[in-house]
């Protein structure tokens, strides 16, 4: 399958939406806007199409009205439909928009058998009887200048789902936080209060920064990740900035806050003389009791050395779960492999062996291995245009230069850090 782009809307593009418009036509779907219309919002409102080789093959068109935003058109041409290209040119169409503040994202389909997986998955809702689909903007007009001002973001949807294997630990995440906070009438009714606070623990690199982001696109709340060591210049000081930003976090609708390396702030407190930093973490548990006290918020710490955590941190109260993230798990480093792998080699190399020979490599292990490999395939090709036994060079990466990477990649997570790693979730993890 040819990779395709999205890009804005381009005069030249009109000959290819009124080839868009009348393939609609012509498998006996009447668009609901006339061309007209369709092409009039391509010049005055919004549009992105999406092309292979300058070849366009999709589009969407939006315009809004007051605060609602509606799409106008949507076309993908046949032969590459049910390739994800609907929901990509609905996401782009979408952040296109999102400076207008729009609180809401409409569309109107024909009473026909009009497929709807595009905006389904953009979570888009089918209402009445009339196939009439919404979706609400995550962020209004009113929070960005907050969002902004904090350095967050929305993050796209589906990452998530692109997590690939981590089975056990997506589906404690999912019943644990996701579930409660997505469904919060609900879980009232079974007296579940949804969580507010979590920690995250594992080796480095094993993915828990990907993890909170995850959380945030499947929920679609606000991601807000405070950083320590930047706080730390402000002239109220670590402590005061780390209480300033909090105080702006309350000022949003929804959020997922995330700090990493938590154990920089959150140090054992005691003795003498002490720490300058006992004053950052006394801060710190205050913040979070407050946190707590406001709906819709989540705060999820990273750590790699839980045991360096002061004591008081952890206690029930404060963090409703402290959960393991161990290395991934021969899924997830099939996954984590394919993902690098570039799609023209996908089928010729052995990822059997490259997810047998990586046991104990974490996910930036074999990033790593996979750059490697990589830029050293690249290297043959250019300064040896000749294989050794005559033949045209490889157009791609083989099992060979992954395998050579792997034997020259060091393991960030030594078997001492692993077995501590299982300790601490005997004696710490709260599950």
């Amino acid at each position: 399958m040819a990779h395709f782009r999205i890009r804005d809307f381009h005069p030249d593009d009109i000959d290819s939406i009124l080839h868009l418009w009348e393939e609609m036509r012509s498998s006996q779907t009447e668009p609901v806007y006339s061309l007209p219309e369709v092409l009039a919002s391509c010049q005055q409102d919004h549009a992105v199409v999406a092309v292979i080789d300058d070849v366009v093959i999709g589009a969407a068109v939006g315009r809004a009205a007051h605060n609602q935003g509606w799409i106008v058109f949507l076309s993908t041409a046949p032969q590459h439909q049910r390739q994800g290209v609907g929901g990509r040119l609905l996401a782009a169409l979408e952040k296109r928009m999102a400076p207008l503040g729009l609180s809401k994202l409409s569309v109107l389909l024909p009473d026909s058998t009009v497929p709807v997986d595009a905006f389904s998955e953009q979570g888009f809702e089918t209402k009445q009887n009339l196939r009439y689909l919404e979706r609400r903007i995550p962020v209004q007009r009113n929070e960005l200048n907050a969002l902004t001002e904090l350095g967050g973001r929305i993050l796209p949807r589906g990452l998530w789902e692109s997590i690939g294997g981590m089975q056990k630990e997506k589906e404690l995440l999912e019943r644990r936080l996701v579930m409660p906070l997505a469904n919060s009438d609900l879980a009232d009714q079974f007296g579940v209060v949804p969580p507010s606070a979590v920690v995250l623990f594992g080796p480095p690199g094993t993915g828990k920064t990907t993890f909170a982001r995850a959380i945030a696109s499947r929920l679609e709340w606000s991601f807000v990740e405070v950083f320590p060591s930047r706080l730390a210049a402000d002239p109220a000081g670590l402590a005061g900035a780390l209480r300033e930003t909090f105080a702006k976090i309350a000022d949003l609708e929804h959020a997922v806050v995330f700090i990493d390396e938590v154990e920089e702030i959150a140090v054992q407190r005691g003795g003498e003389p002490p720490s300058a930093m006992q004053g950052v973490t006394n801060e710190l548990l205050k913040i979070i009791p407050t946190f707590r006290d406001q709906p819709n918020r989540l705060l999820v710490c990273a750590t790699n050395f839980i045991r360096s955590l002061d004591s008081a941190f952890l206690r029930h109260g404060r963090f409703d779960y402290v959960i393991p993230i161990g290395l991934p798990d021969p899924a997830a480093r099939e996954s984590i492999w394919a993902r690098y792998i570039p799609a023209q080699s996908l089928g010729e190399v052995d990822l059997s062996a490259l997810v047998e020979r990586t046991e104990g490599f974490s996910p930036a292990d074999i990033e790593y291995a996979a750059r490697k490999a990589s830029q050293s395939a690249l290297e043959k090709a250019l300064f040896s245009p000749v294989s050794p036994d005559g033949s045209a060079p490889a157009s791609g990466p083989r099992t060979e230069d992954y395998l050579e990477a792997i034997n020259s990649t060091r393991a960030t997570v030594s078997a001492e850090v692993a077995q501590a790693f299982l300790e601490d979730i005997e004696g710490i993890a709260r599950l």
